[in-house]
């Protein structure tokens, strides 16, 4: 594992600040139409104008902030339309993947996904007696055990590919701060089941249901409605990782 520490030692200015920027937009902490100006997140992010624009525009391709011309920059807006596309994309990728992690994997394979779901399973049982202190941490958990889930597949490139979808739909559940209780935890536990048994088909319908029903439970509650502000930027200093490895 690659520790905080390190990665500051090694990675470049420019990379670090597109690393923190974007966890805070997935995370929440830079909320949805919020003006990012440049000459005001400087200093928080501890990076020149030059190199926030940079990291900016490689997020604007991602999708996750706007530019908006000689203006300046904001974080994308968030909709219910797109959270549903989001979510159909993330099940197409993801049901791909199980179906070829569930034909290749091996004992070192069930082992993470045993010990992935051991660490969300944990979080979920506190989160259900009402501890949501540890709200990001659980997320990452969750993104974990989806991950271990697929890891086995055999192609980067569909791995790289439901990560990126998946940034996305996180920063949804983030800022919608979803949490289906136990109907959702029992859903991890029979993915895990299905996962140790090789049933695809059992695991694609489980999937689907975990899928669509968060989209409902957010779109039925209005969680989607306008969240723009112009907050203060984080505190230097911020730090985070999404996925619980990386930005």
């Amino acid at each position: 594992m690659v520790t905080q520490a390190a990665v500051a030692t090694t990675e470049t200015a420019g990379e670090s600040a597109y690393r923190r920027i974007k966890t805070d937009v997935i995370f929440g902490r830079l909320a949805p139409g919020q003006k990012l100006r440049l000459e005001k997140i400087a200093q928080s992010y501890g990076a020149s104008v030059s190199t926030l624009r940079e990291a900016l525009n490689r997020l604007g391709s991602e999708g996750l902030v706007i530019a908006e011309g000689q203006r300046g920059f904001e974080v994308a807006p968030i909709s219910a339309d797109e959270f549903r596309q989001l979510a159909e994309m993330r099940e197409l990728l993801e049901c791909h993947a199980l179906e070829g992690a569930f034909e290749a994997g091996d004992l070192e394979w069930e082992a993470r996904i045993v010990a992935a779901h051991h660490k969300l399973a944990a979080l979920e049982k506190r989160m259900l007696s009402g501890d949501t202190s540890q709200t990001e941490l659980w997320k990452q958990c969750d993104w974990q055990f989806h991950h271990a889930l697929i890891s086995a597949c055999g192609s980067k490139v569909l791995l790289d590919a439901h990560a990126a979808v998946y940034d996305k739909y996180l920063r949804y559940q983030m800022i919608t701060v979803v949490f289906r209780g136990e109907a959702a935890a029992n859903e991890h536990q029979k993915l895990l089941e299905a996962g140790l048994e090789r049933n695809y088909a059992a695991a694609r319908k489980i999937l689907g249901t975990h899928i669509h029903d968060c989209v409902e439970h957010v779109v039925g509650r209005g969680g989607l409605g306008a969240r723009a502000s112009d907050a203060a930027a984080p505190a230097k200093g911020s730090r985070g990782k999404v996925h619980g490895k990386r930005a």
